[in-house]
């Protein structure tokens, strides 16, 4: 089958011709993708930010909420003064 190349604005419009139930699908299974991908991008920056406290000898999971905001507050502050 070929490969159609379509603007995102013709995405749009060919759903938004069609009928009100089969719209509603279409959107519920882009929120479903975007769900998905949202938890895996969490999951990735959960993981990341436990191999930076290890490497700083602190436990993510044994953390408050407060340790953790201020160790990001940290690395903000280290990130931002290592940019040139």
């Amino acid at each position: 089958m070929p490969k159609m190349e379509l603007s995102d604005e013709q995405i749009v419009e060919l759903i938004l011709q069609l009928p009100p139930e089969r719209r509603r699908a279409v959107l519920q299974m882009l929120r479903a993708a975007r769900d998905a991908w949202w938890q895996r991008v969490l999951a990735e920056g959960e993981q990341q930010m436990r191999c930076l406290c290890a490497e700083r000898g602190l436990n993510w999971d044994a953390m408050t909420e407060e340790e953790r905001e201020s160790l990001v507050d940290d690395l903000i502050h280290e990130y931002r003064a290592c940019d040139p």
